[in-house]
Formats: structure tokens, C-alpha cells, sequence
């Protein structure tokens, strides 16, 4: 059974107008299956569904689909992202590219169920969220859920390590991300990889999807450079904003004081933005960090020779594998999360409000956003750390007393730390447990719109 292809054009060539097409890929840009996108495109065929994480940046990954005009519907994780203008996002604000938005975990569960027969389940991501509208909820051990239906698609596009020609794969790394869930879903999966050997020259504990599940095999024929992975943080980690004429603390300085929450020895999972720095102060303490592409326990952030293109984080910055690093696909990765293994959970946020509900995935509605696997991630038991800034860039308050975007989770925030305050969530209200360096809490009080309780105790945060 050789299941080799000669080129990516042969690779696609049955797919047909109306083919729904699952692409792997994680973040803005690894491991994507570049040359079968480009295939697709050249080939032209469209009124495409597209089943992926996100399209990726403009003029490149699936928005070279939407922007050639072969993409009649998106489901994903993120449809848009902030700050990054794309024909995708023209066209879903324009009401001409339809879009279902879904988790990142709930994503890859329904393309696993898919794969195994199970046409439906129920889950406790999204509760109490516009994404749960229109579905159904049951209870079970007295917890509400949301019916989720599988994903079948007709096409799923790849990319590895190495196959050998019977199609058993091989992923590095924590590249493995949507690739297995993926194939499962597919009628027919075509992975691209960088080697392809002979069978039996792949040992059998080294196979990662065996061949079962994969149709066709292409050798990448043109690998990318891992320069232009590399995507620079929008604001500056020593950037401060002003409040009342004085500097708040810097974003740096808010990761150090969300550091010194978590507990040592944990398992910690940080968020895209400001968390990402939390790993710089939590050297030395046995936490344990975890990232939804499928890897735990990895070290700091790493730049020049010590790059590796299949180790990075959530946030897709490249950080190192140190001794107890471990790798999967992401569909275990969320089963870390709702399963409730994971410790602590630390994310941005758009808004934290006056009950403790937190709104970090959109500012308009249900088709236009980036919930990642937020949701997912704080659906299990997990400790929620909040890490923000008071106000946006416009200088509205990010603490209303009701949240007016839409709701990433319910009443689950325990600690909001931002540049002016460290906020704990005690008996139903937040409490005020430490303050920036030359503000006084009735100044934090009053730059936001929720209340909250000074504690006897009050500390002044580290600076950064």
C-alpha cells in the first residue's frame, strides 16, 4: 500500500465546488499545510467550507482562499483577530462569508467525535454564553451542559514530521495540535510532511497517527523559513499607561504580581498577551506550564539558535523544551482542562465586571472574535487569574459594573490583577489586597465602575 503523491496539485485534485476542507495549523502560522492550500488555490475550486482554527494573516494560509473567492463558510476558533484587518473579516462584517464560531477544544472534540461514530455529547464549555443560544442544555451532577454535534468533513489538509508511504505519521514537537482530530473527522486526510521513509523504518512507538486514518502523502517541497514565524508583541512588556498624571505599573509588573498568586508546584496554563510573561518570575517554584497546542511543561521564552519551529507556546512564541517537557494533540490538551487537572488558569480579558464575569473573546457578537480555548480552559476546576489593564486604549474603564461584550464565562473570575490593583474575589465580592505604587484605592475605585472591599492588610505591588 503506497499512498504517496507526486505533487500537491495531484494531492487535491478531486476536490469539488461545495467540499468542506478541515486545514491544521496553529496560531498566525506553524505548521500549516501550505502547499495543499496553495494547490487549492490555484486550483480554484470554491464555495468551500473551511474547518480551522483561524484563516491566519492576510495574504496568507486560508485567507489566500477567502481573499481568491473560494470560501463560502468558516468555522473556527477565531474568525477575526484584534488589530488585524483581513478580507476575511471584511467579508463576515459584510454578511457575505458565514461563520460559526467555536471553542478551540470544543472545536477538536467535535472532529474527534466525528471521527469515532459519536454524533453528539454534551459539555460544560460555554454555559451561560452566547455561543450555548439555541442549543441544548442538560444537567448532570447537578451542572449544566451543552449539546455539541460532531464534524464531519470531506477533505482534511495536514502537516508533519514524517510519514512512510503507508501513511503512518509522525509529528515533532508540539506540532501535533488539530492534525489527529482532523484526519478522523475526513473522508479522505492528505498530510504534507518534510521526510518520507519506507515502511517499517518508522518504529512503531514513534507513530503518532497510524495510517488507518491517512489517504494521501506529499513531501513539502518548499520548507518555511522559521524567521517569519516569528510575530512581535503589539505592546511593549515595559509599556505603562497614565492614570490621574502618574505611571501605573508596567505590563511586566503586572505578570510579576499575578506570578506571585500562583501556588508552587502546579500546573498552570497561561493565556495569549500579558500571562505569556507571567512565565519570567515563576523560575525555580515547580510550576508546571501548559499550552492548548499540546505541550506541558516547557521553559521560558527563547529567541536566535535556541529557536526550535515545533516548540512554542499558546501565543506561538518560541520557548524551550527543558527535562520533562512532554507532547500531544490538542484534543488531550483540553482534556487537561475541562477534565479539571489543570491548577490555575491565567488570561487577558477585555472586561472583568462587578459579579465576577469576564468577556476576553469579542466586542460585537457570536461570528466576529477570537475565543481561542478560553472557554474551554475555564470550564474545569482551575483557579482563574484575571491580568489586564484598568483602562483601554481609549481610557475607558475595563471594569464595568456589567460586562457589554459578550460573556467568555459566569461568576468564575477569582483574582483580577491589573496595572493599579490586585483584586480578590472573598464571599461573593472583590476585596483589594495590594495597590499600585502612588495610587490610593479610592483612585482605583474611582478610574472603574465595580465595588469592592480594602483589606486590612493592603500590600503596594512589586514594580516591575
Amino acid at each position: 500500500m503506497d499512498k504517496v503523491v507526486a505533487s500537491a496539485a495531484q494531492a487535491i485534485a478531486d476536490i469539488q465546488a461545495g467540499a468542506s476542507v478541515a486545514i491544521a495549523g496553529f496560531g498566525l502560522a506553524h505548521r500549516f499545510p501550505n502547499n495543499l492550500i496553495f494547490a487549492l488555490r490555484d486550483k480554484g475550486t470554491t464555495d468551500l467550507t473551511l474547518v480551522c482554527n483561524s484563516l491566519g494573516a492576510a495574504g496568507e494560509k486560508g485567507q489566500l482562499l477567502v481573499e481568491n473567492n473560494q470560501v463560502k463558510k468558516l468555522v473556527a476558533a477565531f474568525s477575526i483577530r484584534a488589530g488585524m484587518q483581513t478580507e476575511g473579516e471584511k467579508r463576515i462584517a459584510a454578511g457575505t462569508l458565514d461563520v460559526e464560531l467555536v471553542p478551540q477544544g470544543i472545536l477538536v472534540e467535535r472532529c474527534r467525535a466525528g471521527g469515532a461514530g459519536i454524533p453528539a455529547f454534551y459539555s460544560p464549555t460555554g454555559v451561560d454564553t452566547d455561543l450555548a443560544e439555541g442549543k441544548d442544555i442538560r444537567y448532570f451532577n447537578g451542572k449544566p451542559h451543552v449539546l455539541e454535534h460532531a464534524i464531519q468533513v470531506d477533505y482534511a489538509f495536514l502537516s508533519a514530521y514524517r510519514a512512510d508511504r503507508a501513511g503512518n505519521v509522525q509529528f515533532r514537537g508540539g506540532s501535533a495540535n488539530f492534525n489527529s482530530a482532523f484526519a478522523k473527522a475526513a473522508k479522505i486526510a492528505i498530510v504534507e510532511v518534510e521526510e518520507i521513509v519506507e515502511v517499517g523504518e518508522l518504529p512503531p512507538e514513534l507513530i503518532d497517527l497510524p495510517g488507518i486514518f491517512i489517504t494521501r502523502v506529499l513531501k513539502i517541497a518548499d520548507m518555511i523559513d522559521v524567521k517569519t514565524l516569528t510575530r512581535a508583541e503589539k505592546r511593549a512588556a515595559d509599556s505603562a499607561r497614565t492614570y490621574n498624571g502618574k505611571q501605573a505599573l508596567t505590563r511586566n509588573g503586572i505578570a510579576k504580581n499575578a506570578a506571585k498568586i500562583v501556588k508552587d508546584n502546579t500546573y498552570v496554563n497561561l493565556g495569549v498577551g500579558i500571562p505569556t510573561q507571567v512565565s519570567n518570575f515563576l523560575g525555580g517554584r515547580g510550576v508546571w506550564l501548559h499550552a492548548e497546542n499540546g505541550v506541558l511543561g516547557y521553559g521560558g521564552i527563547v529567541s536566535g539558535d535556541a529557536v526550535d519551529p515545533d516548540v512554542f507556546n499558546a501565543g506561538g512564541q518560541f520557548v524551550e523544551a527543558v527535562p520533562g517537557t512532554s507532547f500531544f494533540e490538542s484534543v488531550m490538551s483540553f482534556e487537561m482542562a475541562r477534565g479539571g487537572h489543570i491548577d490555575t488558569v491565567i488570561l487577558g480579558a477585555y472586561e472583568v465586571d462587578q459579579d465576577g464575569n469576564v468577556a476576553n473573546w469579542s466586542i460585537t457578537d457570536a461570528r466576529r472574535g477570537g475565543i481561542g480555548g478560553a472557554m474551554d480552559l475555564i470550564s474545569g476546576e482551575v483557579e482563574l487569574i484575571i491580568v489586564m489593564e484598568h483602562a483601554d486604549s481609549k481610557g475607558r474603564t475595563k471594569l464595568p459594573r456589567r460586562c457589554k461584550y459578550p460573556l467568555t464565562g459566569r461568576e468564575c473570575v477569582d483574582w483580577l490583577v491589573t496595572d493599579l490593583a490586585v483584586l480578590h474575589w472573598v464571599n461573593d465580592r472583590f476585596v483589594l489586597e495590594a495597590i499600585a505604587p502612588g495610587f490610593t484605592p479610592e483612585e482605583v475605585k474611582s478610574l472603574g465602575e465595580i465595588d469592592f472591599a480594602v483589606s486590612p492588610d493592603l500590600k503596594v505591588m512589586e514594580p516591575s
